[in-house]
């Protein structure tokens, strides 16, 4: 397998392959920036701090950052490397690449979705409101429905990741035994 990366796959598969690990390396680039401009100003703007820190919902903006961090910065680079690194050590080529196409799309629509409204939830259940608080906790509460729907679309998108790459290294010892009688 070398360090060809379509090796294994067809012309299509293999240019796909490799431009989807570069998306996931580029997502994981661009969710830091946010991610760390966010906590930036989290921590530089005052009275955002104090919204964030003393506000009903505030903690929900805290929320929101720390999965933009966690789910985009971090966990895309690791789906980069280890779609990466797995076929190397299981001398195979990935097992399907139309998963890899499925997992990047289902994971970040899920993840923005989930900060999204996270945030919506934040902001409106933190600022003052004359109308009916019972009314505005419903509200906050849908949100935070709307949240977790999304966030079970990152869960599906982990799952298939983790399908890939196990389907992938199955059978790794019985080709690294083989190699190693060609050697």
């Amino acid at each position: 397998m070398g360090n060809d990366l379509s090796a294994g796959l067809s012309a299509q598969d293999g240019e796909d392959y490799t431009r989807y690990m570069l998306w996931f390396a580029y997502a994981c680039i661009i969710y830091s920036i946010i991610g760390f401009s966010w906590g930036a100003l989290m921590g530089g703007i005052r009275a955002f701090r104090e919204f964030v820190d003393y506000s009903a919902q505030g903690k929900l903006i805290v929320l929101a950052h720390a999965h933009i961090n966690l789910l985009g910065w971090v966990e895309m680079a690791i789906f980069s490397v280890l779609y990466y690194v797995v076929p190397r050590l299981a001398l195979a080529p990935i097992y399907s690449v139309r998963l890899v196409k499925i997992h990047f799309w289902v994971h970040n629509f899920g993840l923005i979705g989930l900060v999204v409204f996270f945030s919506l939830a934040g902001l409106i259940g933190g600022l003052p409101s004359e109308g009916d608080p019972v009314a505005l906790e419903r509200l906050v509460s849908h949100l935070k429905a709307a949240a977790g729907m999304f966030g079970t679309l990152v869960l599906v998108a982990n799952i298939i990741w983790a399908y890939n790459l196990f389907k992938t290294a199955a059978g790794w010892a019985a080709r690294f035994q083989a190699a190693q009688r060609t050697v």
